[in-house]
């Protein structure tokens, strides 16, 4: 578990790590890199999830020595779906990090939701239900590993 305490923000206490893979996580289907290391160390406190359309068919093979369950979604509704899951989980508990329009219902709903832009952009819908917009995955999930960034930029 990680406990986070941000002055003027509700407690943090979160359990559970889900994320998108591409546009999150890889970039036409390949991970970023340093991804498997930071994801790792996340592991010793929080559960990782990644939820995905997979549409490059190549995430099994991207995080096979990542410490994390991958759960590839069919066509259809995913935004729903990825909400559901994070529901499952317990939202309250649960980070989330997303770039695509599927992924906003989960970041509204999540503990807290953080939005990547990497080469393929973030929609705009997306940007708006998260708490806090990254440039890189690596700066996202870093955050979790440095809370002071995370104090700083959400405090009141």
């Amino acid at each position: 578990m990680l406990n986070l305490d941000i002055p003027g923000y509700p407690p943090l206490k979160l359990c559970h790590l889900v994320l998108d893979y591409n546009g999150t996580l890889a970039v036409d289907g390949r991970p970023v890199a340093a991804i498997g290391q930071l994801l790792t160390r996340l592991s010793a406190d929080l559960d990782i999830h990644v939820v995905t359309a997979d549409t490059f068919g190549k995430v099994r093979e991207g995080l096979t020595d990542v410490p994390c369950t991958v759960s590839i979604l069919p066509a259809g509704d995913q935004d729903q779906a990825k909400l559901d899951y994070i529901n499952r989980l317990g939202s309250t508990q649960t980070v989330c990090m997303g770039n695509g329009r599927n992924d906003r219902l989960m970041l509204k709903a999540a503990a807290l939701g953080v939005a990547v832009i990497l080469e393929e952009g973030a929609a705009a819908e997306t940007l708006l239900a998260a708490d806090v917009v990254c440039r890189i995955i690596v700066d996202a999930l870093e955050l979790l590993l440095q809370p002071l960034r995370l104090a700083a930029t959400l405090r009141s």
